[in-house]
C-alpha cells in the first residue's frame, strides 16, 4: 500500500493539461463490447478505474491493446463470456455498466455486486427498472443475473436522473428492437460522450445533452475511433487547489461550456479565472472572500443533477471554503456519507459545523495544520490532498489507491507544479 507525504505551504504554479473524463471513459470502455469490429478510444485517463474496466474486457475475451499512454484498442470479436469476474467487479462501481452492453449483445449477463466509493447508499434500483422495461428478466442470488429473449424499445421514465442508470439504458436501447424514449435522463458531459461514441459506432440517438433521449435500435454496431472529452471534475479540483494554496495555474484542454455552473459556485468564494481558447488561468491574488447573498445572507453552494453544480466537487469546495474569508453553507444533497470526512479537517484546525450528513457550515480563513489522514473516496481524498498542500507542516495521507482511481499520475503532475508531495510505501 502507498501513502502520500505532503509538505504544505507551497503555492502551486505552472501549466497542466486536463486529463480525459474518467466518468466518460468507463462507460465508453463497456460500450466497446457491443461493436462487431475494433473500437479505438483516445484520451483515456491513466487511472486505476479505467485499468480495471479494461481488465474486465480482457477477462471476458476481448483483445485489448494499448496504443500509447492514453489510447487503447478494444477488439470485442472474441468475447464469448458474459459473466463478469467477481474479483474485478468488486473493485469498481462502474462494473455495473457492463449490464446493458452484454445484455444487448448476448441476451444474458451475470454481474456480481459492484464496488467503488464508500459515500453512502448508492441505489441500483433505477438500473434494474430501466432494463426490466426494455425486456430483461432479473434474478438476484449473490449476483445479478440478467436475461432477455429480445430487448424491445420502450418509453422509460427514470425514477431518478442517475448517470450510470441512464448510461445502461442507453447502451441496452441502442441495440433493442424499435424506438426507446428515456425521460428524466442524466445529461452530464460524460453521458454525452457515451452517446457520441455510440453514434460513431452506428447508433441513432437524438436529444443528446437534454433530459429526453430518443434512440432507434440498431441490429448491429461497428467499430469507431473516438476521443474522450476533458475531465471537468479534475479541472475543478485543480482550480480549487490553485486558489487554496494561493498559487497560479493554467489548465489546457478545457471545454468552457462544462464549467458554467462551476464558475458561479467558485465566484461565491471570491475565485475567478480567465479564459483563452481552450485554456483557463486561475491568477494569483484572488479576493478569497465569500460573497454574501442579497441582504447580507450567508450563501449556499449545493449540488444538483446536470447542469447543476457537480456533487463530486462539494468536497473540494469545503476545503477551499476553509481558506477564504467569511461563512458559507455547503449542501451535499445526493450522498449521505460524503461529508463525514470534515471531521479530519476540523482536526487540522478548520472551523466547520457539520449540521447533518448533508450540510456543513464553514467559516474561514483557518490555519490548517499537517495531520495523518485516510482517504475514504476519490473526491474526499483529493480534498485531503488540497488541505495538506495548504496546511502548515507535513501530512500523511493513507489509502491513496482511492485518490488514484480518479486522478491521473497525480504526484508527478503536482510536483511539476511545485507541490512538495512524495508517494511512498507505508
Amino acid at each position: 500500500m502507498y501513502q502520500y507525504l505532503i509538505e504544505g505551504g507551497h503555492p502551486i504554479r505552472g501549466t497542466v493539461k486536463a486529463s480525459g473524463n474518467k466518468n466518460a471513459a468507463l462507460p465508453c470502455i463497456a460500450a466497446s463490447l457491443m461493436a462487431n469490429a475494433p473500437v479505438i478510444l483516445r484520451n483515456i485517463p491513466e487511472i486505476e478505474d479505467a485499468i480495471v474496466m479494461l481488465d474486465i474486457c480482457t477477462a471476458l475475451g476481448a483483445k485489448v491493446e494499448r496504443l500509447d499512454r492514453n489510447s487503447w484498442s478494444i477488439d470485442p470479436a472474441s468475447v464469448k463470456d458474459s459473466e463478469v469476474p467477481a474479483a474485478l467487479s468488486g473493485k469498481v462501481r462502474a462494473s455495473i455498466l457492463f449490464a446493458g452492453p452484454l445484455l444487448a449483445r448476448f441476451g444474458s449477463v451475470t454481474l456480481p455486486p459492484p464496488g467503488g466509493d464508500v459515500i453512502g447508499r448508492r441505489r441500483l434500483d433505477t438500473h434494474l427498472l430501466a432494463l426490466e422495461e426494455l425486456g430483461a428478466r432479473i434474478e438476484m442470488n449473490g449476483a445479478f443475473r440478467f436475461t432477455a429473449n429480445k430487448l424491445k424499445g420502450a418509453d422509460l421514465f427514470l425514477d431518478e436522473a442517475s448517470v450510470t442508470a441512464t448510461e445502461n439504458a442507453i447502451m441496452a436501447a441502442a441495440m433493442a428492437e424499435g424506438t426507446t424514449f428515456i425521460r428524466n435522463a442524466a445529461s452530464e458531459p460524460h453521458v454525452q460522450d457515451l452517446c457520441k461514441l455510440l453514434c460513431a459506432m452506428g447508433a441513432n440517438i437524438q436529444g443528446i445533452g437534454s433530459n429526453i433521449l430518443i434512440i432507434q435500435g440498431a441490429t448491429s454496431l461497428h467499430g469507431a475511433d473516438y476521443s474522450i472529452g476533458p475531465d471537468f471534475m479534475e479541472i475543478g479540483s485543480f482550480i480549487g487547489l490553485a486558489a487554496a494554496t494561493r498559487g497560479e495555474i493554467t489548465i489546457e484542454g478545457v471545454n468552457h461550456d462544462d464549467l458554467r455552473m462551476m464558475r458561479i459556485a467558485f465566484a461565491r468564494l471570491g475565485i475567478s479565472w480567465s479564459a483563452e481558447g481552450s485554456s483557463l488561468t486561475v491568477h494569483a491574488g484572488q479576493s478569497m472572500r465569500v460573497v454574501p447573498d442579497l441582504g447580507g445572507q450567508i450563501p449556499k453552494i449545493d449540488d444538483a443533477p446536470w447542469p447543476g453544480f457537480p456533487p463530486d466537487l462539494t468536497s473540494i469546495m469545503v476545503v477551499l471554503a476553509t481558506q477564504v474569508e467569511g461563512t458559507v453553507l455547503v449542501h451535499e444533497k445526493m450522498f449521505e456519507s460524503r461529508m463525514f470526512f470534515v471531521d479530519k479537517l476540523i482536526g487540522m484546525g478548520a472551523r466547520i459545523v457539520l449540521c447533518d450528513p448533508h450540510r456543513a457550515v464553514i467559516t474561514g480563513p483557518s490555519r490548517l495544520r499537517g495531520s495523518e489522514l485516510v482517504s475514504p473516496d476519490v473526491r474526499a481524498g483529493m480534498a485531503m490532498v488540497i488541505a495538506a498542500l495548504c496546511a502548515e507542516g507535513t501530512s500523511v495521507i493513507r489509502n491513496v489507491y482511492q485518490v488514484e482511481r480518479g486522478y491521473e499520475r497525480l504526484t508527478d503532475r503536482l510536483r511539476s507544479l511545485g507541490a512538495k508531495i512524495d508517494r511512498v510505501e507505508g
